[in-house]
């Protein structure tokens, strides 16, 4: 976020976000993971913020704004940070965002989400997706991710959603 920030004040482009402070979340760590007083109102009026300068809201499947959430430090360490993106889709979302912007780019994003939020959020091995997104490939006939197709990504969103639950015993997420 601090690097991002600097590059805004130079007047280089970067997408509209927020930072949540290293401090912000030492206190959080330090509570037994208890949100510090105020942090849930300043994300709801960062996100506000995000999502009037987008014109487009989190789970509104008419305007679907995608955040990526990325970790950081207080010293840089690249390529060693988490990173989530596409975080907003849903089943909902995604049908709207494929109005929007096609079936492929839509579900494809649908999958990096559910991997990525699998890995990284739930600790759920990422080597569980791949093998699955591997498997389509050999089953298709194809070596890249992008020759798949759009029903294929589709599909491969139904698979990975399985990976969770089996996983965590619960559905992912989606309200």
């Amino acid at each position: 976020g601090a690097n991002l920030a600097e590059m805004a004040s130079i007047g280089l482009s970067v997408p509209p976000g927020f930072t949540v402070s290293t401090e912000a979340c030492e206190q959080y760590q330090a509570a037994g993971r208890a949100l510090p007083p105020g942090l849930w109102e300043e994300t709801l009026e960062g996100l506000r913020w995000v999502e009037e300068y987008m014109g487009a809201r989190l789970g509104d499947p008419a305007r679907p704004l995608l955040l990526s959430v990325r970790s950081g430090a207080a010293v840089s360490m690249p390529g060693m940070m988490d990173t989530v993106l596409n975080l907003g889709l849903n089943d909902e979302v995604a049908a709207g965002l494929a109005a929007k912007s096609g079936d492929r780019f839509a579900y494809d994003s649908y999958r990096r989400f559910l991997d990525m939020f699998g890995n990284v959020v739930m600790d759920i091995p990422h080597a569980l997706f791949e093998e699955k997104l591997e498997a389509m490939k050999a089953a298709k006939g194809v070596d890249n991710d992008t020759d798949l197709t759009a029903n294929d990504l589709r599909e491969l969103v139904g698979q990975y959603k399985n990976v969770y639950v089996e996983a965590k015993g619960e559905q992912f997420p989606s309200g």
